[in-house]
C-alpha cells in the first residue's frame, strides 16, 4: 500500500468510523514518522490519532486498516465518556464488536533485529539477542552450561 496524502488519511480514518461505529470521524489523523514499535497512538488530551507510516508502507491495506479501527475505539470511546483505556472491560467489547485487533503485527524489516547470537557449549541451545549478553555473567537457562558468542553485530558509536 502506497502513503497517502493528508486528505487521503482523514477519508480512510472517516470512512472505516463510519462503516464500523456508524459516527463520523471529526478530529485529526496524521502519520508519526517517529514511532517505532507501535502501529499508531490515540492522544485524548488532543483528540488525535497518529499512525505509523511503515504499516503502511510495508504492511498490508487490512493490517493498516486493523491499526486504524483500533485506535478508533480509543477515540470513540473516549469521546463518549467510557472506558477507552487497554485493560478497559468497555474498550475489550469495543475491539470484539468491530474486529479490531488488541495489537498489531511486527513490521517485516524489524523481524530479524537480533544481532548477537550465542551458543551453549554443553547442550547446543542457540539464544539470538538484540543486545549484547555478558558471557561472564549469564550462563545457558536450559542446562547452565557455558554461552560462546557466534555472530556479533555492528558496535554502536
Amino acid at each position: 500500500m502506497s502513503l497517502l496524502n493528508d486528505k487521503e488519511l482523514y477519508q480512510l480514518v472517516d470512512r472505516i468510523s463510519t462503516e464500523y461505529f456508524a459516527k463520523p470521524f471529526l478530529h485529526e489523523v496524521r502519520f508519526n514518522k517517529r514511532l517505532r514499535t507501535t502501529g499508531g497512538r490515540y492522544i485524548p488530551a488532543r483528540k488525535v490519532i497518529e499512525l505509523n507510516p511503515k504499516y503502511a508502507e510495508e504492511m498490508d491495506r487490512t493490517e493498516f486498516e486493523g491499526i486504524i479501527k483500533h485506535e478508533l475505539c480509543h477515540y470513540h470511546l473516549h469521546i463518549e465518556g467510557k472506558g477507552y483505556k487497554h485493560g478497559d472491560p468497555e474498550f475489550k467489547a469495543l475491539l470484539l464488536q468491530t474486529g479490531s485487533p488488541r495489537h498489531c503485527n511486527p513490521l517485516p524489516s524489524q523481524k530479524n533485529r537480533h544481532n548477537h547470537i550465542y551458543i551453549c557449549t554443553k547442550c547446543g541451545m542457540e539464544y539470538k539477542r538484540v543486545r549484547r549478553v555478558n558471557v561472564k555473567k549469564y550462563s545457558c537457562g536450559r542446562c547452565k552450561g557455558k554461552l560462546k558468542p557466534v555472530t556479533q553485530g555492528t558496535q554502536r558509536k
